[in-house]
């Protein structure tokens, strides 16, 4: 099965996007700390490039995320030309504020009354972008919320006398090459409940997660070695937590949403989906 999700406001709002980099000196890019690859837009790149603005790339939801593979992430990242790459949780004030001065040392040559640094803010539907522009402001200026795609147009604020912030809709792309991004994007919320289907996007993330994370699987949902396969899983699940439909039978389904809600919540304890090297095994795979 594939995933694929382009709303159609989406494209209007890619061709205001790059409008608006035309007289954006950066942009900054919002990622989903457990799967920075897949939440990556190449829509965005492709902008961004033409443009050729310098480009920071923030992990969001790091507070989710394991630890020692974002690290990896960053140091990715900052190894690529004009890019910088920073960790953060929006869910905290102090760690939003690290962008600005992000900001301002990939742009040293804009920033003040005369020259304002103008940031083009970007990113897959929600990734939390919203939550970070109105803690940049300290104000509730952009609508939030635990569904994808709430922003629809483009906003101009002002953050100081020397920093000016566009804030843009989330963005998807019209076609997913890869089938293990759609599923990783569904499983972190990030596309459309409509498009896909929550059991099969449950069996893919559990098939990551028992590779990595095995004693998170057995301590949360009481199993026991070897673990289950395929959708023994989510009837272990629907026993441990009681899940029946009418007749005694287990609902599965119900265990699905369940499971993914966990992970979406960091309920499972700080897991990511992908690495470095396993994206470039996956991007291999997927062209082959």
């Amino acid at each position: 099965m594939s995933i694929q999700w382009f709303p159609g406001h989406m494209t209007a709002a890619k061709k205001k996007i790059e409008e608006a980099l035309e007289i954006n000196d950066l942009v900054i890019e919002i990622l989903d700390a457990r799967i920075p690859g897949a939440s990556t837009n190449p829509m965005i790149e492709s902008i961004r490039n033409q443009r050729q603005r310098p480009h920071l790339k923030v992990l969001n939801k790091a507070d989710l995320a394991d630890d020692k593979i974002t690290q990896e992430w960053i140091s990715f990242y900052n190894q690529q030309p004009k890019t910088l790459c920073i960790a953060i949780s929006a869910k905290h004030a102090s760690e939003v504020k690290k962008i600005l001065p992000a900001c301002a040392k990939i742009a040293p040559h804009r920033g003040t009354a005369i020259k304002p640094l103008r940031m083009l803010i970007m990113g897959v539907p929600n990734v939390g972008k919203s939550t970070i522009v109105n803690s940049l402001k300290n104000k509730k200026i952009a609508k939030t919320g635990n569904e994808p795609a709430i922003t629809k147009s483009l906003q101009r604020i002002e953050l100081n006398n020397q920093m000016i912030l566009t804030d843009s809709p989330g963005m998807m792309w019209p076609k997913i090459d890869n089938a293990l991004d759609g599923f990783l994007l569904a499983a972190s919320h990030t596309i459309g409940i409509n498009a896909y289907d929550e059991i099969d996007t449950a069996l893919v993330l559990y098939d990551i997660l028992k590779m990595s994370y095995a004693e998170l699987l057995i301590k949360k949902y009481k199993l026991a070695l070897p673990l289950p396969n395929d959708e023994s899983f989510l009837c272990a699940i629907a026993e441990y937590r009681g899940f029946k439909i009418k007749g005694g039978e287990l609902d599965i389904h119900k265990a699905a949403v369940t499971f993914l809600g966990d992970y979406r919540q960091g309920v499972l304890g700080k897991v990511s989906l992908e690495s470095p090297s396993s994206r470039r095994q996956s991007n291999l795979k997927n062209k082959s």
